[in-house]
């Protein structure tokens, strides 16, 4: 071979070195350019997570307390000489004295109330030494009227926080930033946004679909990049939770359930908002619960089917998208049963109790607020094994089919360039 040849990139092996040099050299400007939006669209939706926090959701002021303060303090003193109890259940008012621990009032006493319901999984007794979040009014710069808001957790909670976030920056890296922003991001918008939406009267349906459309766009391309990969996870998944939607309203009607089964449904009605839909409420609650494992399948299958057209750039089509249905298969069935766990693991206790009382399986199951965790669990897994086959299709018919130039034709083209 002619050192010409040599140096134009051929060797006795024929011209593969030359072509992957300049693979090379096209996908390096690819990398800068994707790093580089990648970086943009990082500010931009931290940016927004600024943003979400600092504006107001409209009910900072509801039920009074914008007056009150919050400090933390140690319980000193209890009287409990109001205080009922009837076998392991405690009634009446507990009455504390505790030393406030932080803030301007720090170090003085005040006189604290903890009402008791009689309710274990709402009342809270207290003991000398426990620590306290409080809430207070002032009157002539004195604490006037304070009560207990349960034992001091919220450094317990941060701390948590924390360590999730380095273990996740730690295993990631900048993967893990992304994660982290699109973590903050979703709770934001949803006690931003979604929450408040609700409470004024609109369609919680339709809010919540909005809601996902964004949230399923912002973490498909924050985790997935802006290329196709990301354009390949959101459609696939977004589809996957429309279906879930029509799914939960087509089969809510029959099923009869009312949305005050869930916990403090009716709380909330009690508390001044008669005009809204807890059906609906509910409903919507069914497909954003399943959306996080909608997502995190859909991306399984954008990010193998990527990797396979990476590595056989002249895949077709049909052999594209069977194999995304391979890894979707292989992955519905543990996901499916996570939903399950997710779902009946907080209802534990009701099936002890349904058990110890020797209830028939038919009559448990056909209680409203049975039926309506099976209508949950089963419409969640509806859409999780709907968005395999929609992620697949997406993902063949946007990664398509790249040729590959010929090393004989390139070679061809070569010598006839000497």
């Amino acid at each position: 071979m002619s050192q010409k040849h040599q140096r134009r990139g051929l060797s006795p092996e024929g011209p593969l070195p030359f072509l992957e040099s300049k693979q090379l050299m096209i996908s390096i400007p690819e990398r800068v350019n994707l790093k580089k939006s990648d970086f943009i669209l990082t500010v931009m939706l931290s940016l927004f997570c600024v943003g979400l926090f600092l504006i107001p959701s409209g009910f900072e002021k509801a039920g009074g307390n914008q007056k009150s303060q919050r400090a933390r303090a140690r319980v000193s003193q209890v009287d409990n000489s109001d205080v009922r109890q009837n076998l392991i259940v405690k009634s009446g008012l507990q009455e504390m004295t505790v030393t406030v621990l932080e803030g301007p009032f720090k170090g003085e006493t005040a006189t604290v109330m903890n009402p008791l319901q009689g309710k274990m999984e709402l009342d809270e007794f207290y003991g000398v030494g426990n620590t306290l979040l409080v809430e207070f009014s002032t009157k002539d710069g004195n604490v006037h009227q304070a009560y207990a808001r349960g034992r001091y957790r919220i450094h317990l909670e941060i701390f948590l926080l924390g360590l999730f976030a380095v273990l996740l920056l730690f295993v990631a890296g900048w993967t893990g930033v992304k994660a982290l922003l699109s973590f903050c991001f979703a709770g934001l918008l949803i006690w931003k946004v979604m929450i408040p939406l609700f409470l004024n009267g609109y369609d919680p349906v339709l809010i919540s679909l909005g809601v996902l459309l964004v949230l399923t766009g912002t973490i498909s391309f924050m985790v997935g990049g802006c290329n196709k990969k990301g354009l390949v996870t959101f459609s696939g998944a977004f589809l996957g939770v429309v279906l879930t939607c029509v799914m939960a309203v087509v089969f809510a009607k029959g099923f009869h359930v009312h949305g005050a089964v869930r916990p403090f449904a009716e709380t909330l009605l009690y508390s001044g908002f008669y005009d809204l839909n807890l059906t609906k409420i509910f409903l919507a609650g069914i497909f954003v619960s399943s959306s996080g494992a909608v997502m995190d399948l859909a991306m399984d299958i954008s990010a193998a089917m990527y990797e396979v057209k990476l590595k056989e750039p002249d895949i077709t089509i049909k052999d594209h998208i069977a194999s995304g249905m391979a890894v979707g298969r292989s992955v519905i069935g543990t996901m499916t049963t996570t939903l399950l766990l997710a779902y009946s693991g907080s209802y534990t206790a009701m099936f002890m109790l349904f058990m110890s009382q020797g209830i028939p399986l038919g009559n448990m199951f056909n209680l409203n607020f049975v039926a309506a965790e099976v209508l949950n669990t089963v419409v969640g897994s509806f859409g999780l094994v709907t968005v395999a086959p929609f992620t697949a299709l997406m993902g063949g018919i946007i990664y398509g089919r790249r040729r590959r130039i010929s090393a004989e034709i390139l070679g061809q083209n070569i010598r006839l360039n000497a």
